[in-house]
């Protein structure tokens, strides 16, 4: 039985269908065989996310317009989730690029729109989104980042912390202050990552999503010219809690991957592990176990699917659902994945078997775009009706 097509309360489109058998041959065919050894060496694997983009999914959700393949968010969760479980890693780097990609597209002026536009949703050039800070993190209003109007050109002094893909890409998708402070202050620009004046850490030495690479940015006197400001001065934070929203459906559309993946492996693993006479799927206590881990990402998905098509149709609460997505099927999934380790036994534990690498991949979902601590605040705001910001 295919789970996937199983467990949807929604009927897919014969077109939603289509992207789903295509990102999992592909992920199957170009991800699975890779995925360990990528993981195991740090190895970005350039090529094949080349090859993901020759298939649209490099820039999913872009306007056909801008080169993308004008989708709905619906679509890419579908997509991301098909690619995530085989390789949580290299799908998040993919759902990152396609966010960054988005809101220049969504937001850039028309020659910046052109230049780049087709180039990042084709996957010939990638993107990264450049918004923490290492003294912002989920306070990202805080951020110090500065960029100064000089004449024709914007001059950028600070740092970024925590940049998936940095080093390795080719724009940057910067958050920068303009104005005071808070996040009416904030603007955002393009910056083309061989910018002089542009810095790049030490890759950083992650428990998980080791098939891309984490820096820091540094950005020193860095000059670019006034066009490459995304939308008004001020409309930044704006702009970045907008791409948030879909950003946050990405990640948690990973984790039904690697939960999904994890779900099948402890399937598989139960039907042919023996112990004490039987095979491990005739204990009840390990059917009981299964039977709850399907059932917590029935109900993930079921949420994810629902936020996407707020997102997609405009709703006034589209964000909150998208917190309560975020939230449920990050921590869901990681939990689908530590039991089916559990399940595996000591087999889990080794590399021999996917499980660990999914659990290692699925664990950073719970506090990038986003701590799932604030994801709480921002939907307990909500209910309590506060006249704060959400975020």
């Amino acid at each position: 039985m295919d789970i996937r097509a199983a467990t949807s309360a929604f009927e897919l489109s014969e077109d939603q269908q289509a992207f789903r058998e295509a990102a999992r041959e592909f992920a199957q065919a170009e991800l699975a065989p890779q995925a360990a050894h990528w993981d195991a060496h740090c190895i970005f694997p350039r090529e094949a996310i080349g090859q993901a983009g020759e298939l649209g999914f490099c820039g999913l959700y872009v306007d056909e317009a801008a080169g993308g393949a004008g989708l709905s968010r619906l679509d890419a969760a579908i997509v991301f989730e098909e690619l995530a479980a085989v390789d949580p890693s290299t799908a998040a780097f993919i759902s990152i690029h396609n966010m960054a990609t988005w809101m220049l597209t969504a937001h850039a002026n028309e020659s910046v729109r052109a230049q780049w536009g087709p180039l990042l949703a084709s996957g010939v050039r990638l993107a990264s989104y450049c918004l923490t800070e290492a003294g912002a993190g989920s306070d990202a209003a805080a951020l110090k980042t500065r960029a100064r109007r000089d004449g024709e050109v914007y001059r950028i002094d600070g740092s970024k912390a925590f940049i998936s893909g940095a080093g390795a890409t080719d724009m940057l998708v910067v958050m920068a202050r303009t104005g005071g402070d808070g996040a009416r202050g904030i603007s955002a620009f393009a910056v083309p990552a061989d910018t002089p004046g542009i810095g790049f850490g030490r890759k950083e030495e992650k428990l998980g999503w080791n098939s891309q690479p984490t820096r820091g940015v540094s950005f020193d006197d860095v000059c670019i010219p006034a066009a490459n400001l995304l939308g008004r001065e001020g409309d930044g934070f704006k702009i970045a809690m907008k791409g948030l929203d879909g950003g946050r459906l990405n990640i948690a559309s990973c984790s039904l991957g690697a939960a999904q993946g994890a779900l099948d492996a402890a399937r598989r693993y139960m039907g042919e592990r023996r112990q004490f006479g039987r095979k491990l799927a005739e204990f009840q206590a390990l059917q009981f176990k299964l039977a709850d881990m399907a059932t917590q990402l029935v109900a993930a998905r079921q949420m994810v699917h629902s936020a996407a098509r707020k997102l997609d149709a405009g709703q006034a609460d589209a964000t909150i659902w998208c917190a309560m997505a975020k939230r449920f099927a990050t921590d869901a999934g990681f939990a689908v994945c530590n039991e089916s380790l559990q399940i595996h036994g000591g087999y889990g534990y080794i590399r021999e078997y996917p499980i660990e690498r999914l659990l290692r991949d699925c664990r950073v979902h719970q506090i990038l775009e986003g701590t799932n601590e604030i994801m709480r605040v921002i939907i307990a705001r909500h209910l309590l009706n506060t006249e704060e910001e959400l975020r």
